[in-house]
């Protein structure tokens, strides 16, 4: 089975002041800490969606082994990311999509691996993160949800899909850190316990 994987990361960083995607974690990028994380996945193709700073950021992840695309329409919201994405790899013959958020370097491996195992054994479901009030991403998508996905608008990323009692949905629970970085004070928080 072929998976993709879509790395959003295209967002303007405002709440940061400056592209975070940039910032210095260990010896790489925060983005550079999940993309690594990302190619530890067996049977996974990985597509970085870039938007705002493309330019700088692409010269950051130039090294990796993945596809870099670019969202022109990122000012209108995450949703563009995926629906960008998904419009390029629909005719490629994946069997479902894993959907990342660029900004959130906690998540180790083996829960990325948890999502896909659980999808192999229940593929009719979407695999959600359980969050404490919500179902959000890291998911992943069965291929028969592949238009409704390139069809998502505004800022709420596939938040309404899973969200919704209209679909089968799974949801991972594990202790796993899904905290993302969106400010300076968060920045901080990531780096003292990198420490």
């Amino acid at each position: 089975m072929k998976i993709a994987t879509l790395i959003l990361a295209a967002g303007s960083s405002s709440r940061m002041g400056s592209p975070k995607q940039l910032l210095s974690v260990g010896n790489t990028t925060l983005l550079g800490t999940v993309i690594e994380k990302i190619l530890l996945l067996n049977n996974n193709s990985i597509y970085c969606i870039l938007g705002s700073n493309a330019d700088i950021i692409k010269e950051s992840i130039a090294k990796y082994d993945l596809t870099i695309l670019t969202n022109s329409n990122y000012r209108k919201g995450l949703s563009t990311s995926i629906a960008s994405g998904i419009r390029h790899i629909k005719n490629l013959d994946y069997d479902a999509v894993l959907i990342v958020l660029g900004d959130q370097p906690n998540i180790q491996i083996n829960y990325f691996q948890k999502i896909i195992e659980k999808w192999k054994s229940s593929q009719d479901f979407i695999i959600a993160s359980n969050y404490p009030s919500r179902k959000g991403v890291p998911a992943l998508f069965p291929k028969k949800h592949f238009t409704l996905l390139e069809n998502l608008e505004g800022d709420k990323g596939a938040s309404n899909i899973l969200n919704s009692d209209e679909f089968p949905i799974f949801t991972i629970n594990s202790n796993i850190d899904l905290f993302d970085v969106d400010t300076q004070n968060d920045y901080q928080t990531l780096i003292n316990k990198t420490l």
